[in-house]
């Protein structure tokens, strides 16, 4: 298979499947799990490395836990569509640290902003700091109620 120049076989996208689920994975572990000698695994991880297909790893927080017990997802509709005004909106949502996901999406809406914070009022800070200086047509926010399904791998083995 090649994806944008980038020629991957089977045992790449076990180890990309493997490393989506468990990045903690040893390298004798993984090795294992995919059926490589540990040698051929950790040429081809560092070279899924080297090809840009692995960006990094990162751990899953229990944020509840952390009291960041509220997910919302804000929705925006803006009259502004300048390449400047861009520029400076994501350079604006880029430095409001309870922003874990941003989009800008087609349809009905420009952008969709995901939210993670300590309750109503610090969802509240936060919409006062994003609306600060920006023009916004809309902004309405939908509150998560229960993850239900979070975080999923990508079916990488449907790329066969």
């Amino acid at each position: 298979m090649i994806t944008e120049g980038k020629k991957i076989d089977d045992f790449d996208l076990k180890i990309l499947r493997a490393m989506q689920i468990d990045a903690t994975l040893s390298q004798r572990d993984l090795a294992e799990k995919v059926g490589l000698s540990q040698n051929a695994c950790w040429r081809r991880l560092q070279r899924l490395h080297a090809l840009g297909l692995i960006r990094g790893s990162h751990s899953q927080i229990d944020l509840r836990a952390l009291g960041l017990d509220l997910t919302v997802f804000v929705m925006i509709r803006t009259r502004h569509h300048s390449k400047e005004w861009i520029e400076d909106f994501r350079a604006h949502v880029d430095r409001l640290p309870e922003v874990i996901d941003f989009y800008r999406i087609g349809g009905d809406w420009d952008y969709l902003i995901k939210v993670v914070t300590k309750g109503m009022a610090g969802y509240d800070a936060f919409y006062q700091k994003l609306i600060t200086n920006f023009d916004l047509a809309t902004v309405t926010g939908f509150f998560s109620m229960e993850a239900i399904i979070n975080n999923r791998p990508v079916d990488l083995m449907g790329l066969r």
